[in-house]
């Protein structure tokens, strides 16, 4: 089952790598290192935009990147614009409705999150009570009426589509 040492030695130098791949880990694992911690946990994802800096005290503080943030979302923002000044750019964005869609699920979400916010804070029970619900219930709800909505435009489209035929 485990292997057989040659002498004693050798037991204790794999002793010593393994408390040192242990002291490793816990210093990942305690955030010791803030920026190697989250590096190693999100597979080097936030490196570009993490960088540590020393501050007056001579403390080490690890601050965001805002210059690559800016390149990076200007850039996405001026192909968005270029994508779109296509004929085939502006029609398969009108087609999928991504951006437009999202706004009204936030704002649906936004809405009935501060209803529910407010009727959480009431002192009367029925109000506290249809917070709740809200926050349960309203999710499963705005599912159930959005796929509603995609069939019936489904359905729409399709016998349009056949009328034209």
């Amino acid at each position: 089952m485990g292997r057989n040492y040659e002498n004693l030695s050798e037991l204790r130098r794999k002793k010593k790598l393994l408390q040192g791949e242990i002291s490793d880990l816990e210093n990942l694992l305690t955030f010791k290192n803030t920026k190697e911690s989250l590096s190693a946990f999100t597979n080097g994802l936030t490196d570009q935009y993490l960088q540590e800096k020393v501050d007056e005290d001579g403390d080490e503080k690890i601050v965001l990147r805002k210059d690559v943030i800016a390149k990076q979302l200007s850039s996405e923002v001026k192909d968005m614009f270029i994508s779109k000044n296509t004929a085939m750019g502006i029609a398969s964005s009108a087609l999928k409705g991504n951006a437009l869609d999202s706004i009204i699920k936030l704002g649906a979400t936004a809405l009935v999150a501060n209803y529910a916010k407010k009727n959480m804070s009431s002192s009367n029970w029925k109000k506290k009570l249809l917070g709740a619900a809200l926050i349960y219930i309203a999710p499963i709800a705005l599912k159930l009426i959005r796929k509603k909505l995609e069939s019936y435009q489904k359905n729409k489209s399709v016998s349009s589509m056949e009328q034209l035929i």
